[in-house]
């Protein structure tokens, strides 16, 4: 099958990823995925929400916030704090990021402390919020490196590396890393998350248009495995 930008069905886009790409935060990593872009960074926050001391959960915490800038599409997008409102799409976006990376997190040594992450999309051709959470591993292992070389935690809170990517069905072939056009079209669209000793996060699969068999969901779940190890491999690559 030819595909719209002339990949094999197995084959990631492009992928880039900047680190330190802004100073301010503690971490910040810039990820590019053929045509989109997501800016993702790491902020600590001393002190953890309310509602975990009020429960007297110990450690920390991790949550996220997405947005996508107005000029990330075509045509442009309001501002949701223009509306006067987040979209129900943006909450679960930011809930999978942050639970995500709490996923691979000993809370407990990350003591009584926050991290927020940002993911900001620049530019969206498909897959914001697996590009997001690639991105913002990065970004959360260069703030952990800073607290420890600061002499603020002993040793790194994060047990694994964490990734994400897209698969679908278009015309009953299993595809790997979805542009907008192929999402836009696609029979099934699944967004999937692992940890680098090969355990599944997250699956989020569904049947746009008709039902999926077994045999396929196998078959993208295997496209998924391997296209995460690719990008493990450029996460190793960039934090060396």
């Amino acid at each position: 099958m030819k595909r719209v930008d002339g990949r094999r069905p197995n084959q990631l886009r492009p992928v880039e990823i900047h680190p330190h790409y802004v100073k301010q935060p503690a971490g910040s990593a810039l990820i590019e995925m053929g045509d989109t872009r997501v800016l993702c960074a790491a902020s600590i926050e001393e002190g953890v929400p309310r509602w975990m001391r009020e429960q007297r959960v110990t450690g920390g915490w991790i949550t996220a916030e997405y947005s996508m800038l107005p000029y990330a599409t075509a045509p442009r997008k309001p501002r949701e704090v223009t509306r006067g409102r987040v979209e129900g799409r943006t909450q679960e976006i930011q809930r999978l990021v942050g639970r995500a990376l709490r996923s691979v997190t000993d809370i407990e040594k990350l003591g009584e402390r926050t991290i927020w992450i940002d993911c900001d999309v620049l530019q969206a051709d498909g897959g914001t919020r697996t590009a997001s959470i690639t991105g913002a591993y990065i970004a959360v292992m260069l703030a952990m490196n800073k607290l420890q070389g600061e002499g603020i935690l002993k040793e790194c809170p994060i047990k694994s590396a964490v990734a994400a990517i897209s698969v679908g069905l278009l015309d009953g072939v299993p595809l790997l890393d979805l542009c907008y056009e192929e999402d836009a079209k696609a029979a099934v669209d699944m967004n999937v998350v692992m940890t680098d000793e090969g355990q599944f996060v997250e699956v989020q699969g569904t049947g746009e248009d008709v039902p999926f068999t077994q045999r396929q969901m196998t078959a993208m779940l295997k496209l998924a495995r391997e296209g995460i190890a690719e990008l493990m491999a450029i996460q190793k690559k960039v934090l060396r």
